[in-house]
């Protein structure tokens, strides 16, 4: 009870985490300021009125907005590795998972060149936004080309004439043969 009261009637003893706000006088805010008729502070502890430029944020941020840019632009390329793994696990048997999986390789490519004003705009923040396109163009050209091979080392592609079979017409006979007859 005595430290307690000891504490109390200590007020002026501070933690060393404590701020002390006294005001232009020198006393406490709420005794000196009060009787000067200054008020208190409008801004909080440690608040400047001036802005400070920084600028080795926008350095930074211009950083991160070209790797972000070279990322988007070489993920097609980072994937043909992938894709050569694919081709090579997959064979050349015609069934239903290795036919699902090179069709996905061809649809990947192939989804991205159609949706490619869309990954132009998020590249066009970039100083490089060019190159980066054609960086990324280029890689799905890569992979598409890739599973093209594939769909015809499986044979899925009609590239033979014995593909198309069924549409010519049959060849008309010049002449006719007949046989003999048995007795």
């Amino acid at each position: 009870m005595t430290a307690q009261g000891g504490l109390v009637a200590n007020r002026g003893w501070c933690f060393k985490w404590a701020i002390e706000q006294s005001g232009p006088g020198g006393g406490s805010r709420g005794q000196s300021d009060r009787g000067s008729g200054q008020g208190y502070s409008l801004y909080p502890v440690g608040y400047l009125d001036k802005q400070v430029p920084d600028t080795s944020m926008q350095k930074t941020d211009q950083i991160v907005v070209e790797k972000r840019c070279w990322d988007i632009a070489s993920g097609p390329l980072r994937q043909v590795p992938m894709n050569l793994f694919i081709v090579y696990m997959v064979g050349n048997t015609i069934s239903i998972f290795p036919t699902m999986m090179v069709c996905m390789m061809a649809w990947r490519p192939s989804q991205a060149l159609l949706a490619i004003s869309a990954t132009f705009k998020m590249l066009e923040s970039s100083s490089q936004n060019l190159l980066q396109g054609l960086v990324y163009l280029i890689g799905n050209l890569t992979g598409l080309a890739l599973a093209v091979y594939k769909h015809q080392s499986m044979g899925l592609l009609p590239t033979c004439a014995s593909d198309w079979l069924a549409f010519p017409e049959p060849p008309k006979r010049m002449e006719f043969s007949g046989g003999g007859l048995l007795l």
